[in-house]
């Protein structure tokens, strides 16, 4: 049972990949009109559901459901006006200081006894909160879902609206400037790649991996090298026999964290000793949170896998 709530718990936090917030070209940039438009109060955006959201003021008290959220509202200097986060923020170490409202199922009257202005809430777990939503909003809290980033641009534009949103303009357009020059370097050097690699991502140790339409996906094609599950959509689960035949030359996990001995286990998996990977010793643990929460560390996320796949290129 504890295998399997690790399991789940690790794949959740990045299983984003059903795309519920409607990532679609037209829809960022109509939202991005939307922000430029409302610098100033009153700011009224549309959110992952459809629904105008509109503030006739800055929030003084916003609660944050996801860590990429928080992370993002510390970022841009609203972390003064955070009052309540889940059990899974850990980033900054200031969130600790803060009042929990949950995990993955927030507590209703925690949150209305905090009296937010706004709860920044999150599509990737919108289809299971609409009754959390219609509670708060029937409370008079007003409740902005938002989007669920699947590529940098999308990540630029929550935190472009989160910016809006709680009067941080300035500071989220400097925070994506800063973004945009990290990736602009690093995918630079990419051009020094004589020899594509094949990458396996290891999301778990039951064979979850990355594919296309997802962060590890671009991530991967921005360093200069290849996707070894580039073929599969969205979050998938393969088989030993499908990733020995794949032979990656690099492989990359995520669960170090909930899995001290990811690395080691691998490398004693029976029939993966003649896998590249496995032969060169290249396999590599990447901090989960830095690859998977769509918000300002992802920079973070990509210069360590590029030095993880690369590291003669990425000294």
């Amino acid at each position: 049972m504890k295998k399997l709530y690790m399991l789940l718990f690790a794949v959740v936090l990045v299983l984003s990949a059903c795309n519920s917030g409607g990532n679609d070209n037209s829809s960022t940039k109509n939202d991005s009109a939307s922000v430029q438009q409302d610098k100033v109060y009153p700011v009224s955006i549309e959110d992952a559901r459809g629904e105008k959201v509109k503030l006739e003021k800055q929030p003084k008290k916003v609660i944050s459901l996801i860590p990429s959220n928080t992370e993002i509202l510390y970022n841009i200097g609203a972390g003064k006006q955070v009052v309540g986060v889940t059990d899974n923020d850990t980033y900054p170490k200031e969130v600790k200081e803060k009042e929990s409202v949950g995990g993955m199922e927030p507590n209703v009257e925690k949150i209305i006894s905090l009296n937010p202005d706004l709860v920044l809430a999150h599509a990737s777990t919108m289809a299971s909160s609409s009754d959390l939503y219609k509670q708060l909003e029937d409370a008079g809290i007003k409740v902005f879902v938002v989007k669920d980033a699947q590529t940098f641009d999308a990540t630029y534009q929550s935190i472009e609206t989160i910016g809006a949103l709680t009067g941080h303009v300035e500071k989220a357009e400097e925070t994506i400037a800063d973004m945009k020059e990290s990736v602009k370097e690093i995918t630079d050097k990419a051009k020094e790649v004589k020899d594509k690699k094949k990458v396996w991502v290891e999301i778990s140790s039951d064979l979850y991996t990355a594919g296309e339409g997802t962060f590890m996906n671009e991530m991967l094609t921005l360093i200069g090298a290849e996707n070894a599950a580039k073929d599969q959509e969205g979050w998938v689960q393969l088989s030993k026999e499908d990733v020995v035949a794949l032979n990656p030359d690099v492989i990359l996990t995520t669960y170090g964290s909930i899995d001290k001995n990811a690395v080691a286990n691998i490398k004693k998996r029976p029939g993966f000793e003649a896998v590249k990977a496995v032969e060169t010793n290249s396999i590599t643990d990447l901090n989960s949170d830095e690859v998977t929460r769509p918000g300002p560390r992802l920079v973070n996320g990509l210069e360590d896998m590029a030095k993880a796949v690369y590291p003669e290129v990425y000294k």
